[in-house]
């Protein structure tokens, strides 16, 4: 399922013993098939955009795009490839799904999540750091950016995610509270990851098997006629095609905007330009340490810390500038080169103790030492401001561009609709002309080029590819506005000849024909080293590179081998003395002799068993919740709580397929 926030920070369990029994009923329900339900609940939706339901949560399109296009710049670092949208909206669609089905299950089970709980979690981990380093609240405007620049939604929507998210964490942690790890599995485990071995191992290189193939050219031929299927259609199809470009961004530039429309947008929208109640203040933080694991404090370091924060305000009182020593003492280091200076804060985004005392305090006036879950803290107010609302003078500026183009854009569509019309009786020339615009006309172009006037349209040149020679002028959005196009000529997409391919039928030739080479020498090698009990003579006459490895163990990389993982893990189940068959390892050919085999001793598993006691315990939850949420999203799909809208899932498969 989509976690969108990997391994939260610690939070409050809730794993209360009535809630425990009732969900493990309810994991006994879920594994039965079919469950206790009959299938003759409706499970079908045909509202159109809406993917699914959950409950009485709607799941659309454009919520689904979202998710998609965040675990496509996860993958792709901010570059998705139009291409593979679909195949992500497909899986977008079922992470949500299954999300909202944990969310539905746990507010069923009593486990919603209150503001206060929402706050705490907002404090914690990484997003502590971001939203309130140092406990101390970034400011309304820098934390809608923030959630903006990273998730590309509002505060509110991100909120809601949030607690989504702990509300699926709560019923998790309940379901895995029940997993235990036998003393057996530890013990297995710890032997496997802990066994060293070493050997010696003679290596035969793809790359050196490839040089000794020398293809003719009846024999690329041959293999290339063989594999023409492969090639079909492998150059692309390319169009010729003209278009009258009506630009939106030129048509905003015309727009004039009343006073009367400006005020009645200001009215409707007030809400978007009040500012809250603020309070600007410097702060000397002296930190106190973080509990241990069973929650208890170092006394000692605190009562030193809280002496430091007193010496502190007493030399603040006899005058010392407040800057100065923030710089000189703050164990903030995020605001120790601004003496202390924090962003403008609003009330609600910080801890209540630093919240109370800076708002309370008059502006100029500096605080007593405040204790917070941070440490202690000397407060100086800066300057406050009252909550207000913005004048409209104020945010004439941001208003305007926003009624350009809201009036821009009907505008341009009933532009291009009109020049569709004419264009299909008179021409695209002539209807261009008739307007005093431009016609653009591009060479052969193809999927990913640039069209001219307009630069990279993706799905425009979808459009276009797929429009037929001469058919009468259509119109497509592109980001810059309209076209009203037409395509004058198709070259279809095409199997290359042998010329042209020639090079890389060659390079495709010798690939194929050295895996099966060297997976003939290395069977071979194999063979010889067995019957001669001699790895070292079974190279020397194949002509393989002996080395002997360093006693290592399965995290261990080998060169040549790569990761003792992978198949040459082979060697920990052979005895010394003992040599493998043929061990593909990357690109080459390997057979092993091992030389010694060392167990971990007592000692070294107890000092271990800990360690990977939680180890297994974190991956047999994963498996049991993974188990759980599966079964659960069946159950509801069964009861009737999730529906789907099989048109519009088809809808999105199909697009996978086009």
């Amino acid at each position: 399922m989509l976690r969108f926030l990997q391994k939260p920070g610690p939070i409050k369990k809730i794993v209360l013993g009535g809630i425990l029994v009732v969900i493990c009923v309810m994991m006994v329900i879920t594994l039965v098939p079919g469950g206790l339900f009959g299938d003759y609940l409706g499970r079908d939706l045909t509202t159109q955009g809406v993917l699914a339901k959950v409950g009485d949560q709607e799941i659309t399109i454009p919520q689904v795009s979202q998710q998609a296009r965040l675990i496509g710049q996860q993958q792709f670092k901010g570059n998705v490839p139009d291409a593979l949208m679909p195949y992500l909206m497909q899986r977008a669609a079922q992470n949500v799904i299954t999300e909202k089905a944990v969310v539905y299950e746990a507010d069923k089970m009593g486990l919603g999540v209150t503001d206060d709980e929402l706050r705490d979690f907002l404090h914690q981990g990484e997003f502590g750091k971001a939203i309130f380093p140092n406990g101390n609240f970034i400011g309304e405007s820098s934390y809608e950016q923030m959630v903006d620049a990273n998730f590309h939604m509002g505060v509110q929507q991100f909120e809601q995610e949030i607690k989504a998210e702990i509300a699926q964490h709560k019923l998790l942690a309940a379901i895995g509270a029940a997993v235990t790890v036998s003393d057996k599995d530890i013990r297995e485990e710890l032997q496997k990851q802990d066994t060293k071995v070493k050997f010696e191992y003679a290596v035969l290189s793809l790359e050196d098997v490839k040089k000794q193939i020398n293809p003719t050219e009846v024999e690329l031929k041959a293999f290339y006629e063989a594999n023409k299927q492969q090639l079909a259609n492998s150059i692309p199809a390319k169009i010729k095609a003209k278009y009258i470009l009506i630009d939106t961004n030129s048509l905003e530039q015309k727009v004039s905007i009343t006073p009367q429309e400006l005020q009645q947008y200001y009215r409707q929208h007030q809400d978007e330009f009040r500012i809250p109640e603020t309070v600007t203040v410097r702060h000397i933080l002296i930190k106190t340490p973080t509990p241990d694991a069973n929650g208890k404090m170092d006394q000692k370091a605190v009562d030193a810390a809280r002496a430091k924060a007193e010496d502190i305000a007493k030399q603040l009182k006899a005058g010392a500038n407040f800057a100065d020593l923030a710089k000189k003492y703050s164990d903030d280091t995020s605001t120790t080169k601004d003496g202390g200076l924090l962003p403008p804060i609003t009330r609600g985004r910080t801890v209540p103790e630093f919240e109370q005392a800076a708002f309370s305090t008059p502006v100029g006036q500096t605080t007593g030492v405040v204790r917070t879950s941070y440490g202690f803290h000397i407060i100086h107010v800066e300057a406050k401001q009252e909550a207000r609302l913005k004048p409209l003078d104020e945010v004439k500026a941001e208003i305007e561009p926003i009624l350009k183009k809201q009036k821009a854009q009907p505008e341009a569509q009933s532009l291009a609709s009109t020049i569709q019309t004419l264009a299909r009786t008179a021409g695209l020339d002539k209807a261009a002309q008739e307007r005093n615009l431009n016609v653009t006309t591009t060479g052969l172009v193809s999927q990913g080029d640039q069209l001219p006037g307009i630069g990279s349209a993706p799905e425009l040149m979808t459009t276009l590819l797929g429009a037929k020679k001469n058919d009468p002028p259509a119109t497509a959005a592109t980001p810059a506005g309209y076209v009203v196009y037409q395509v004058t000529d198709i070259q279809p997409a095409q199997t290359p000849t042998f010329e042209q391919v020639k090079d890389k039928i060659e390079q495709q030739f010798k690939e194929q024909r050295a895996q099966q080479l060297l997976a003939q020498k290395t069977q071979e090698l194999a063979d010889r080293a067995h019957s001669e009990h001699d790895l070292e003579k079974a190279a020397k006459e194949a002509g393989a590179t002996v080395k002997t490895s360093d006693l290592v163990g399965r995290t261990s990389q080998i060169p040549e081998l790569g990761a003792m993982s992978g198949p040459v893990s082979l060697a920990f189940s052979l005895k010394p003395g003992e040599i493998s068959g043929p061990i593909q390892a990357g690109p080459n050919g390997v057979v092993l002799k091992v030389l010694d085999l060392q167990q971990p001793t007592d000692a070294q598993i107890k000092q271990d068993w800990d360690k990977e006691r939680e180890t297994l315990l974190e991956q047999k939850r994963e498996e049991f919740e993974n188990l759980y949420v599966e079964n659960l999203r069946g159950t509801l799909e069964k009861e009737g709580k999730i529906k789907i809208n099989k048109k519009e899932m088809e809808r999105v498969s199909s697009l996978a397929g086009s």
